[in-house]
Order: C-alpha cells, then sequence, then structure tokens
C-alpha cells in the first residue's frame, strides 16, 4: 500500500547567490551584453532594462523559484544584490510553506 506524500520534490529553495548568478545570465542575455559587464550593486534601470524586458524575466524567475512575483519588488529592491537577497527569502519561505500543511 503506498502512502501519499507532500510533493516536496518539485520546489526548490534558492540562495541569493545563486539567484544573483540566475539574474546576471538573464538580464545579460536580454540586454545582450556580457555577465561580466553587469554590477549587481548598481540600479537595475541603469542598464536601460526596458518594462517589457522585466516582465518577461519576472514571469521566467517565477516558473524556475515556483512562486509568484510582483513587478513591483523591481522597485522596491533596485539592484541584483538587493533583489537577490530578498528572492531568497521568499524562496525559502515558500519552501518551508510546503511543510505547514
Amino acid at each position: 500500500m503506498s502512502q501519499s506524500t507532500p510533493e516536496t520534490t518539485k520546489k526548490q529553495s534558492y540562495s541569493a547567490e545563486e539567484i544573483q548568478v540566475w539574474l546576471v545570465s538573464h538580464i545579460a542575455e536580454q540586454l545582450g551584453v556580457e555577465a561580466k559587464d553587469i554590477d549587481v550593486s548598481q540600479p537595475l534601470d541603469s542598464y536601460g532594462l526596458e518594462s517589457a524586458q522585466a516582465m518577461f524575466l519576472v514571469s521566467k524567475a517565477e516558473k524556475l523559484f515556483g512562486f509568484e512575483l510582483s513587478p513591483i519588488l523591481l522597485w522596491h529592491y533596485p539592484t541584483i544584490e538587493t533583489l537577490s537577497q530578498r528572492l531568497a527569502e521568499e524562496s525559502k519561505a515558500s519552501q518551508s510553506e510546503i511543510f505547514e500543511i
């Protein structure tokens, strides 16, 4: 007899460093620049990231992280560094919610 268990393998918690690497890679791709040219401490708007590009990035991040992201986060956490830290907190919280069943 098999027992049903919560689906814990579908969501993964990501560290701020992992998220930062992912963001740098995808932002560089969106802008057509090298990842090494992205400074994580500079505001995202200093790179000329357009709103459509930001929305595309948010959509890809939601699929990866498995939780909904508000585009407003980009304004509250304007650098890749601060945004990565906030998303890592969200990722950890999302992961812990699985066990609150």
